[in-house]
């Protein structure tokens, strides 16, 4: 973007900072301004979601449990800011913050520094999560995609790989939720209607979090009808 294109596009964004004439006060009431707009709007965006999609959460919840009381894993991936969620949505299922809870295989497919570099620079970065599937990912296994505009090539591409290996597919998008909403090749879709790259990132957090949350619930039921069935025989 030339320069100038650039100061026009933060002028436009923050028009209370590029006055010719600065005035401390005002800008630092035009700030505030900013954090409340923001705030609102996050909690905008997580309102509306939630009150759309609770019944396609609590179904990909479901998935997710079907997985494990299967004995599968979890493959995660993303890229950019949505890779930090793939990471975070492993660090919650193997290291459980609450107590009682089991760890749980999950696997960041952004992890291996080594393995992803290699795919890249050899047959090309669209490959980098399929060729990794192929290697670990096992029938009935689950593959959950983060991308904000749902039309990540490398996602794609691992989703196609992923319902040929007969995984179960997830996905949280933004927009409109792009190709991976479209190409028929996820299970459960879940899509925050936005346009801001950040708002559909914290809607993401708070998907995963509560997902967690309901497939440990999920998990806890089923093996206190296990209990249950054992004592009856």
């Amino acid at each position: 973007m030339p320069e100038n294109d650039n100061k026009q596009h933060l002028t436009d964004l923050y028009p209370f900072l590029h006055n010719k004439e600065k005035n401390a006060e005002q800008d630092t009431a035009g700030l505030l301004e900013s954090i409340k707009q923001k705030s609102e709007e996050s909690i905008e965006a997580k309102q509306q979601f939630f009150s759309t999609n609770a019944e396609s959460l609590l179904e990909a919840a479901r998935a997710i449990a079907t997985v494990y009381q299967n004995g599968g894993r979890m493959y995660a991936a993303g890229n950019g800011g949505s890779s930090c969620d793939a990471a975070h949505f492993c660090v919650e299922f193997q290291h459980p913050v609450t107590a009682g809870r089991p760890a749980l295989p999950a696997m960041n497919l952004l992890a291996d520094t080594a393995m992803n570099s290699a795919v890249a620079n050899d047959v090309g970065y669209s490959h980098i999560f399929v060729r990794q599937l192929d290697a670990h990912a096992r029938e009935g296994d689950g593959f959950i995609g983060f991308s904000t505009s749902g039309c990540s090539e490398n996602l794609l591409s691992a989703y196609h790989k992923a319902k040929e290996m007969k995984l179960v597919t997830l996905g949280l998008a933004g927009g409109d939720g792009g190709d991976m909403k479209s190409s028929g090749q996820v299970d459960h879709c879940l899509v925050v209607e936005s346009d801001s790259i950040h708002r559909t990132q914290e809607v993401h957090v708070a998907c995963y979090h509560i997902v967690w949350d309901l497939v440990h619930t999920l998990l806890a039921d089923s093996r206190g009808l296990v209990s249950q069935e054992e004592d009856l025989k």
